[in-house]
């Protein structure tokens, strides 16, 4: 093991401490004031009953698909035996880190809140802090599991008398099936805590903005409560699953292809190309660290001000990066470092490409959502066909910006000779660049999480009644969350596009591995080759994976009907829940006249339970849709039809998620242009049509649309690990 790969499991202890120090220096402020703490308890306590309940299910999942992960590895012998455990530690770790994050961001609200009576600065850098221990705790247990399970692995696998090159494809490729545990709990934690959070949203708004009349986050609301913790265990929980089986899928992949593409310029070498991914990621997680500390703003900054406070961290981090990356890449004498370096930075652009282009599309300092909010004074429908307008012509930016990342990326990694024999390398760059896009994390992911705190704390002062000035501060931090929430669902929506493509690459890696490893025949010939030496293209030949192949049209039809069953899936489920959400808010300020007059206090506990009761109820028949298409797609129609349905996942899968979180972004944020006293202001036509946008858009950008970029993902997954059946026991296409 070189002796640079420790400073992996040294990142990672550091980013868990440094998140520990958040945590501590949150608790450490005050609270406010009685009823603050006891909206804050409210809130933690809905949340933390929604989470125990999420995860009794998750865990009986779990069970189902460890059972049949250990018949695939223990009876039909077409899987690796270590895959059953590392599915269940990439989900508990997946977990934690979501629950972790959830925990920090239900204290800071409240804190928040009361460090806004002080100063603007005070409450943006309490919030912050707060959103970082959500990004250090995932980072840090991304690679506390990469590096554990490596070690691990190093010690216990055995070649026998194969070359030793072939070891670290053997372990590569046992590490990336653990990913699937990760991706498994996200799909849960993402469709869940949206479904939650939109059913109490849509409810809040319908009957409380505009039946009542009454303002957001309200106290005479009952649902304004489940709509707080929504804000925690969708876009804090489900965004932190989330993009941990992002940034551990891209690392595990890029891992795979390096050790395919350097196999034969000897082990070091080999060594030194896997663990590169795992050492950027290293390096960034403690750049990300630095970064957090350069947030800062003063008192009365406008909205363009407060994006560049936390821009500057950001930009800190990313452009430090592109300077250690090289150095890395330098030192480990990596063939073409500097082709390879290049793919890392073209990944770094367009992540920033991507937040650029969301920033555009949703903040209300723009042209576009004011596009929208002028569409209100002519009504509800125009709103919509407006913001669905605007969110259609917003996906086709950040899909050139993937495609010219995947070009010049695949490009650099080949140094320009695109012969058939580099296609390897090049793919080694497209995953390379997912790791460079997501190296950063720490710090991406804390301007992300720290949206839904400043929501919470802009809710907790509302219903506390704090002073005006305390509201325009909470206010003004609360449009800045909407902006980086929605930035960071475009930058996780781009995460998974190239990591997809990586593990797309990935997964004929894992054919080779079941000739070589599981079926012991590694000379079985693959295009007239042994397959322990066949090339990529050898495995794409032998299969027929060309697009004259019916049964590759096949699945990318099947790619784009399991894409738009998904989300039509999610978005009934939200409607379903928000029904009965409305339903329950009518019925109790029609029997409790006293609520409206401020005399009763509302039955916030069954808005919770509602809330809860339904995500449960509807997250499972769509997260169970896409771990079993792909087994089901490769039983009938073999790799053939497997590489079909994940092109066709990927590429509909990133357009649409684009489009649906980005017109749910310009929505709620052309809402709040108007709330800020523009077009008529609070309580006006134009107001209430807003409003309508601001609740269709609702389940676009909180439940379907980020819920997409982890479908993309766990089905190029559960493609992974289930390869066995596809090449085994495929009914049409070609098997063994």
């Amino acid at each position: 093991m070189p002796v640079i790969f420790w400073l992996v499991p040294f990142s990672a202890i550091l980013a868990l401490l440094f998140a520990f120090y958040f945590f501590k220096q949150m608790m450490g402020k005050d609270e406010g004031t009685d009823l603050m703490k006891k909206i804050a308890q409210h809130v933690r306590d809905g949340a933390s009953a929604y989470l125990r309940q999420q995860y009794k299910i998750v865990i009986l999942v779990f069970l189902l698909i460890t059972g049949l992960l250990s018949l695939m590895a223990y009876g039909l012998g077409v899987q690796n035996p270590w895959v059953p455990f590392a599915f269940l530690t990439g989900g508990a770790f997946s977990g934690l880190a979501g629950f972790f994050g959830m925990k920090a961001a239900t204290f800071a609200s409240g804190r928040v809140a009361n460090a806004c009576r002080t100063s603007l600065d005070r409450g943006l850098r309490l919030a912050f802090r707060s959103g970082a221990v959500m990004g250090l705790v995932v980072v840090g247990l991304v690679l506390v599991d990469i590096s554990a399970w490596f070690i691990i692995l190093n010690q216990f696998i055995d070649v026998g008398a194969m070359d030793e090159k072939y070891k670290l494809m053997i372990i590569t490729a046992i590490m990336l099936t653990f990913g699937m545990g990760a991706s498994t709990q996200a799909l849960f934690a993402r469709v869940g805590g949206g479904i939650y959070t939109k059913a109490a949203d849509v409810g809040a708004d319908l009957v409380g903005k505009i039946e009542e009349g009454i303002p957001e986050d309200d106290p005479r609301n009952p649902a304004t409560i489940a709509d707080n913790v929504g804000d925690n265990v969708g876009d804090v929980a489900g965004m932190g699953a989330d993009l941990f089986e992002s940034f551990c899928a891209s690392i595990l992949a890029t891992a795979l292809l390096g050790a395919a593409a350097f196999m034969h310029y000897g082990v070091d070498i080999q060594t030194n190309a896997v663990i590169a991914p795992m050492l950027i990621a290293a390096v960034g997680t403690l750049l990300s660290i630095a970064g957090v500390f350069l947030v800062r703003t003063k008192e009365g900054a406008t909205q363009k001000q407060l994006l560049k406070s936390l821009g500057f961290g950001v930009n800190f981090s990313a452009a430090l990066i592109v300077v250690f990356s090289l150095l890395i890449l330098y030192f480990l004498d990596i063939p073409n470092y500097l082709g390879i370096w290049g793919a890392i930075v073209i990944g770094l652009l367009a992540g920033i490409g991507i937040g650029q282009s969301t920033e555009y599309f949703t903040a209300s300092a723009y042209r576009p959502t004011r596009r929208i909010a002028e569409s209100s004074k002519t009504g509800h429908a125009t709103v919509i066909i407006s913001g669905i307008g605007t969110g259609l012509i917003s996906a086709a930016v950040p899909l050139l910006i993937i495609v010219v990342a995947i070009t010049i990326a695949f490009s650099f990694a080949t140094g320009f000779d695109f012969a058939i024999a580099n296609l390897n390398y090049g793919l080694y760059g497209i995953g390379i660049a997912a790791v460079g896009l997501l190296s950063t994390l720490g710090i991406t992911l804390s301007t992300d999480a720290y949206g839904p705190i400043a929501d919470n704390a802009g809710g907790n002062a509302e219903m506390c009644g704090l002073g005006e000035e305390v509201r325009s501060r909470t206010d003004a931090l609360d449009a800045l969350g909407n902006t980086t929430a929605a930035t960071g669902k475009g930058f996780a929506i781009g995460s998974a596009a190239l990591t997809a493509l990586a593990l797309l690459a990935s997964y004929f890696e894992e054919i080779r591995m079941m000739f070589v490893e599981f079926l012991d025949r590694p000379d079985e010939k693959i295009n007239g080759i042994a397959a322990i030496d066949a090339h990529f293209m050898d495995f794409v030949h032998h299969f027929q994976v060309h697009l004259m192949n019916p049964h590759v049209i096949v699945g990318i039809f099947l790619g784009v009907m399991s894409v738009f069953l998904f989300s039509g899936m999610t978005m009934n489920a939200v409607g379903r829940a928000a029904q009965k959400m409305v339903n329950e808010v009518r019925r109790q300020l029609k029997s409790m006249p006293g609520i409206m007059k401020g005399e009763t206090e509302p039955d916030y506990a069954r808005c919770v339970e509602i809330s809860t009761k339904g995500a449960q109820r509807e997250m499972i028949i769509p997260s169970l849709v896409a771990i079993f298409i792909p087994v089901i797609v490769g039983l009938i129609f073999g790799v053939a039809g497997v590489a079909g349905l994940l092109i066709g996942v990927i590429s509909s899968g990133f357009a649409l998620a684009i489009f649906m979180a980005n017109a749910g972004g310009a929505w709620d944020n052309a809402k709040k242009y108007i709330e800020a006293g523009n077009l008529g202001g609070k309580g006006s036509d134009a107001h209430n049509a807003s409003i309508t946008g601001d609740t269709v858009g609702d389940p676009f950008k909180d439940t379907s649309g980020p819920s997409l970029n982890i479908l993309i993902k766990l089905m190029v997954m559960a493609s992974v690990v289930t390869v066995g059946v596809a090449v085994s026991f495929s009914i049409l296409g070609v098997s063994i």
